[in-house]
């Protein structure tokens, strides 16, 4: 590559889930935007969230922790910790949430903002959530993210019906 050209854009990485929650959208809608319920469902299995703020409204921002349990895996923040942060960019009532955020580490790769659409659909008697992670930084295995929102995904399933 000459000193003239650039190197080529990598291309933006997505996950998209497709969710059926057997809840009414009002009651999705506000367990997006609890932290209370936050803190409990939007985890990962084998970990545990500390929100250390987050303020409901556009422009309002967020910043969350989430803590490995295994001893030997590795967080993007620190050694066992992935810290991220962001800001509510769009809310419609029991219909969409627009957030953007990014990881909060030194790794180049971890970088870069990324943004989480939530929308919700009736869908028979509860709702279809579809929810779309863009921009996932390099270093961030599209799978493993897949992966970390169905887990996340299934506690807000059991979250909601124990409501």
């Amino acid at each position: 590559m000459t000193s003239n050209e650039t190197e080529p854009a990598r291309p933006a990485v997505s996950t998209r889930i497709v969710r059926h929650l057997d809840a009414p959208r009002s009651a999705v809608y506000r367990a997006l935007l609890d932290p209370a319920a936050i803190r409990i469902w939007m985890v990962p299995d084998g970990m545990t969230s500390e929100i250390h703020a987050f303020d409901a409204r556009v422009g309002g921002t967020f910043r969350v922790s989430l803590t490995y349990e295994a001893a030997d895996a590795v967080g993007k923040s620190s050694a066992h910790v992935d810290t991220y942060h962001g800001r509510f960019i769009e809310l419609v009532a029991d219909e969409r949430v627009v957030e953007v955020m990014e990881f909060e580490t030194t790794d180049p790769a971890m970088r870069g903002l990324m943004t989480v659409t939530f929308k919700l659909v009736d869908a028979g008697v509860g709702t279809a959530l579809s929810a779309v992670h863009e921009n996932l930084p390099p270093g961030l295995s599209p799978d493993d993210n897949q992966l970390g929102w169905n887990l996340s995904l299934d506690k807000l399933a059991r979250y909601l019906a124990s409501r």
